[in-house]
């Protein structure tokens, strides 16, 4: 079967809209059973489009390695005219829910970049969000939102990351910040190693499901997801 690359056409087409700055945006860490969700953002200025190409080996994230993915991160964050990483807590998660949630932490993503850049609320935004479900625009008219300049024009598209080089740089960059603070909590209290989360990065391997049948959840698990039991058998 013929890979699927990444082009920058949906971009063009949304530059010839009347956009001025074109974002790609897609999560990470959905179907995680520990730690945060994330969605990176990453943006595009429509003037540099007519000589901007498509990054060497950029693809859908998930068809890449770890090392192949930390090896372009740099020059994924060079290429792109900003980006950013926001986030939302195992907490947040339980409480709100995973769609709400993922829906704050792109709105923290997208005030991040904004503030950055200083695109101000008269600057035209247009957003490709990867999936087929706008959760940025609802979030928007929360009181959870954070404090936006202007909120771009939100499309969908289905395996963004496989078609949209901003939604697939932005993927790289959220999946290799995620797992880097992963592995970082991993390490920093005793109590969360036997997680194993340095390998599992919080998703459902089975030395992870081990872990929470025999220990229970950590402060950093999402207790309102269908978690193993502790088996009271065991210890």
């Amino acid at each position: 079967m013929r890979r699927i690359l990444p082009t920058l056409a949906t971009e063009a087409a949304l530059a010839d809209q009347g956009a001025e700055y074109v974002l790609g945006l897609d999560e990470v860490g959905r179907g995680a059973l520990a730690g945060p969700a994330m969605v990176g953002v990453v943006a595009i200025r429509s003037a540099d489009l007519p000589h901007l190409k498509v990054p060497d080996g950029v693809a859908d994230s998930k068809m890449l390695t770890p090392a192949r993915r930390l090896a372009m991160y740099r020059d994924l964050e060079d290429w792109a005219a900003g980006w950013a990483v926001g986030a939302c807590s195992n907490h947040e998660i339980d409480q709100w829910g995973i769609v709400h949630a993922l829906g704050i932490a792109a709105l923290r993503a997208l005030a991040e970049l904004e503030h950055g850049m200083n695109l101000g609320a008269d600057c035209n935004l247009a957003a490709i969000l990867d999936g087929p479900h706008d959760y940025i625009t609802p979030a928007a008219d929360s009181f959870d939102a954070p404090d936006l300049p202007v909120l771009p024009e939100v499309s969908t598209q289905v395996k963004g990351d496989a078609h949209c080089a901003s939604v697939a740089c932005a993927a790289v960059i959220a999946k290799v910040t995620r797992d880097q603070l992963m592995v970082r909590l991993a390490a920093s209290d005793p109590a969360l190693a036997p997680y194993q989360w340095e390998h599992n990065k919080g998703y459902g391997s089975p030395a992870h499901l081990e872990a929470i049948r025999r220990l229970g959840p950590s402060r950093l698990h999402r207790v309102s997801w269908h978690l193993p039991s502790s088996d009271p058998g065991r210890g």
